[in-house]
């Protein structure tokens, strides 16, 4: 392998090492929602109506695990 593809690899492999560092990070936000979410909801300060926030917290969890398989 010649360096410019040695260039080439390294470059994509530090954007492939970002980007999993973004949903890594994407995974704190989302999981520190849902706890907050859970406690709001334990405290009475969420009521049923508002669930879809949380199913769409979910959603986007489950995605961004399913995106590191």
């Amino acid at each position: 392998m010649g360096t410019r593809d040695e260039i080439l690899l390294q470059h994509e492999l530090e954007v492939m090492a970002g980007i999993l560092e973004s949903k890594a990070q994407y995974r704190k936000i989302v999981k520190a929602g849902i706890a907050k979410w859970v406690k709001d909801f334990q405290d009475g300060r969420i009521e049923i109506k508002t669930v879809d926030d949380l199913k769409k917290l979910i959603e986007i969890d489950i995605e961004l695990q399913r995106e590191e398989l």
